[in-house]
């Protein structure tokens, strides 16, 4: 029961954070933007449910590794190094491919490190 209360709950809990999170900047906040860059790209946004259910995949493994890194490092350093693995190098990849429309990091950024920071936090405050 201890594992589950220290382990299982608030990867959970910051598994639910952070896809609220991300529902509400790419969904709600910055879809636009993301629609008419991929409507420049002459394809559609992917937004059916596989898609929602992938994400909802990345949230899990992304709260997973924030758990393990912050078994090592303080709050800061764990938000910094998981918010680079976790969004940086995504970042790079996407723009590799011209799927990014850089505007929206002006959003994005803060944004996501206020995510990855509330999650740190949650696991912080919850597994410790």
């Amino acid at each position: 029961m201890q594992f589950v209360r220290k382990t299982v709950l608030p990867i959970l809990i910051a598994t639910l954070w952070i896809s609220v999170s991300e529902f509400f900047r790419n969904e709600l906040l910055l879809k636009s933007y993301w629609t008419a860059h991929y409507e420049q790209l002459g394809t559609v946004f992917p937004s059916e449910p596989i898609n929602g259910a992938i994400w909802g995949l990345w949230s899990l493994l992304f709260a997973i590794a924030i758990f393990v890194i912050l078994k090592r490092f303080s709050l800061l350093q764990t938000t910094l190094l998981a918010w680079f693995v976790g969004f940086v190098m995504m970042w790079v990849v996407i723009g590799n491919l011209g799927v990014l429309p850089a505007g929206l990091l002006l959003f994005a950024v803060p944004l996501s490190l206020l995510e990855t920071f509330v999650a740190a936090f949650i696991l912080h405050k919850s597994s410790g």
